[in-house]
């Protein structure tokens, strides 16, 4: 059945009517002029969330209601369409938890905002800085039968996989992942020009959380901060909440990369959405403090984020002096792009998946209110 709904269209800026049913149908500028509608923007696609509202998914022994009661809080954000992400674990651990996140995704209704899986690691840099909140013991070099077990495990939806390209062999790996439609990222390494040049040469097309997994000290130049900022064939995401990465970096990396090669992504943990205390990243116990800091317990270092999307669109107008419009385009159109995520790389066109938000936007004040959330043509949020 047809469905219609009224509202500003953000990225085109006028006032639309939107018919729909799974897909859209129709989109159709208003003639007269209309007040009082609410924002709509395509939902919100993050590429890189480990775990909300308590619920660690590198564990898999989460269970699929935690599941579910997580991705509905992701709702209320505005986010349509996710990469459940797995950090470096053991072999049997990372497998249980990518098989458990399958299972959930095909048993529950709100199953349907899973797209695929983000595997970040187990290959990547082993030093500390580079390696961030990732466990040391597991950290190995790249597996082409070990990825393709992880495929055997989510009947082929790993979209994603972060890498460390100094590994001996990671081109010829980077180069068997993107013949079968991954997207391979370059993340937590220590990397020096010539492997970022190979890796780029063999099809990674993306730095993840650009700025973070990284040395607090490094030579001012050369570095591999600088070489995948001056690399036009990468793309970059971006943790966007005030804490990972300065706005003064954020304001040059974005510059660099340009908003059309630029993410926003929340890199999530399990406190996410949560209150203050103690939880857990895979094995790893973790804290939400009072300043909304994920570290490991009892440590300084960083563990994820708490970050919500509908705040990172707030905080890149904020920081970084963006427009609604360019905000919203790195929060939708650019991860559907760089994620391959098929119907969702035009914003709100005929023959698209009917993945939209309706919000309230404070422009003084760069506040968004999520109003509602829909999913292929299915309401799963309503304020």
């Amino acid at each position: 059945m047809t469905k219609k709904c009224f509202g500003y269209d953000a990225l085109r800026g006028e006032n639309i009517l939107l018919e729909f049913g799974s897909l859209i149908e129709l989109t159709d500028e208003l003639v007269e002029p209309t007040e009082g509608l609410p924002y709509l923007a395509p939902g919100f696609i993050d590429l890189q969330v480990n775990g909300f509202d308590g619920v660690d998914y590198n564990s898999p022994d989460s269970t699929h209601e935690d599941i579910a009661r997580s991705l509905r809080t992701q709702f209320a954000s505005g986010t349509t369409r996710l990469l459940p992400t797995v950090i470096t674990g053991s072999r049997e651990g990372m497998l249980g938890s990518l098989r458990n996140l399958y299972q959930a995704k095909e048993a529950l209704a709100e199953g349907v905002a899973i797209e695929g899986f983000h595997v970040e690691g187990p290959h990547i840099a082993a030093e500390d800085g580079p390696r961030g909140a990732h466990p040391k013991q597991h950290v190995r070099p790249p597996d082409v039968d070990e990825y393709r077990r992880w495929q055997d495990a989510t009947y082929g939806l790993v979209k994603l996989v972060t890498i460390a390209p100094e590994w001996p062999g990671a081109p010829a790996y980077i180069e068997a992942l993107t013949r079968e439609g991954v997207t391979v990222a370059i993340g937590h390494t220590a990397a020096q020009r010539e492997h970022i040049q190979d890796a780029v040469s063999a099809g990674a097309t993306l730095s993840t959380h650009l700025g973070n997994g990284a040395h607090s000290v490094m030579a001012r130049h050369p570095n591999y901060l600088w070489e995948q900022m001056a690399e036009d064939r990468l793309n970059a995401d971006f943790i966007v909440d005030g804490i990972h990465i300065g706005e003064a970096f954020l304001k040059v990396a974005l510059r660099a990369k340009g908003i059309d090669r630029s993410i926003l992504v929340t890199d999530a943990s399990s406190p996410a959405g949560a209150k203050p205390g103690r939880y857990f990243l895979g094995d790893q116990p973790v804290d939400l403090t009072e300043d909304d800091r994920v570290v490991l317990a009892g440590q300084t270092r960083l563990a994820g984020s708490a970050l919500k999307m509908h705040r990172g669109v707030e905080n890149l107008m904020r920081f970084a002096g963006l427009s609604l419009e360019e905000a919203l385009t790195m929060a939708t159109r650019n991860p559907a792009r760089v994620g391959r995520i098929a119907g969702r790389q035009r914003g709100l066109s005929v023959g698209d998946r009917a993945d939209f938000v309706l919000f309230d936007f404070d422009e003084a004040q760069k506040n968004i209110r999520i109003r509602e959330t829909w999913i292929g043509g299915e309401c799963f949020y309503r304020a």
